[in-house]
């Protein structure tokens, strides 16, 4: 099976012509499973003796403190762990961990994951917070959300308190409520596509991408109601195209740009890549230049990430 071929024209637009093959490359194959401690119920080194104890070999990821690789073919062996089931460790992309850590919330603020589950992304600002303050965590789906509840509650996290409703309404039910939120946004799911898995393509179209960049602009919109003066919002997305990263982001600024301002993001990797100036006949505000796009690994998937804070 191959990528559409309307994604794939659009991707070569989109990252650095260099890199073009090797990211199309990234597609073909498994990932390596990387998981990280669950810091409400371990540490690192208890972790790291418990799976030696069980026989799994593991690698540390260096520039993540309490996160490891293993080979794709041993994650089997990893989900049968006691470990895996007392909650102790969690199996994670590397690209969904960096987005919390990003936001960096301390224990006793008030945080929002305004589009959680199935809350891994919830379970590291949980570690974060020490399970103090409040975290509110939303998820429209039905589904989804209980997939969200279960694995909070298996993972040890009491500090979260969960809502089935649209994260687009929390805005205006909760003004400048949150010092800190993530929205990781519902997106087209681009960087997961699979040469080997039919159905990781089956519901892409560009169409697809544009009805949910609007779904994106409202979320946004909604967060920034939420956000306190002072406050941070991070937006990210496990996808390539503008219209669901830059596009959004450009459409905040033209409605709040004199209350809000970009962080530069420093990342210890160099597969990253700057926001795009332009697409089609928009032209990016400047601002946007301090996101970051995070260019597929055989170890990480691609990312978008823009870390904002509203100004008093």
């Amino acid at each position: 099976m191959s990528l559409p071929e309307a994604f794939t024209e659009r991707l070569e637009k989109i990252v650095p012509h260099e890199r073009f093959a090797a990211i199309l490359k990234t597609f073909d194959a498994p990932k390596q499973v990387t998981f990280r401690v669950n810091t409400l119920k371990s540490t690192p080194s208890e972790l790291e003796a418990e799976l030696s104890q069980g026989g799994i070999a593991f690698e540390r990821v260096e520039w993540m403190e309490g996160v490891y690789r293993i080979a794709p073919e041993d994650k089997l062996r990893l989900t049968q762990t006691e470990a895996f089931y007392g909650g102790r460790l969690y199996i994670q992309n590397l690209s969904s961990m960096i987005a919390p850590v990003l936001l960096a919330p301390r224990p006793e603020e008030t945080v929002l994951d305004l589009a959680a589950a199935p809350g891994g992304k919830t379970l590291i600002l949980a570690g974060m917070m020490q399970n103090t303050g409040w975290l509110s965590a939303v998820e429209p789906s039905r589904e989804r959300f209980f997939r969200l509840c279960d694995n909070l509650k298996q993972q040890g996290v009491t500090n979260a308190h969960t809502y089935m409703t649209d994260g687009r309404s929390v805005g205006k039910k909760c003004p400048e409520m949150f010092e800190r939120i993530l929205l990781d946004a519902p997106c087209s799911s681009e960087a997961r596509f699979k040469t080997y898995d039919e159905k990781s393509t089956s519901f892409w179209s560009v169409h697809k991408v544009k009805e949910t960049s609007k779904l994106q602009r409202r979320l946004l919109l909604s967060a920034f109601d939420a956000l306190k003066p002072g406050g941070k919002l991070l937006y990210s997305t496990c996808s390539f195209s503008p219209e669901e990263n830059e596009s959004p982001l450009q459409h905040l600024l033209e409605r709040h740009g004199e209350r809000l301002k970009t962080l530069p993001l420093i990342l210890p990797f160099d597969n990253v890549q700057k926001p795009l100036e332009r697409w089609g006949k928009e032209v990016y505000d400047e601002r946007i230049q301090n996101a970051v796009r995070i260019l597929p690994t055989d170890t990480i998937d691609g990312f978008f990430i823009c870390l904002l804070e509203k100004t008093s």
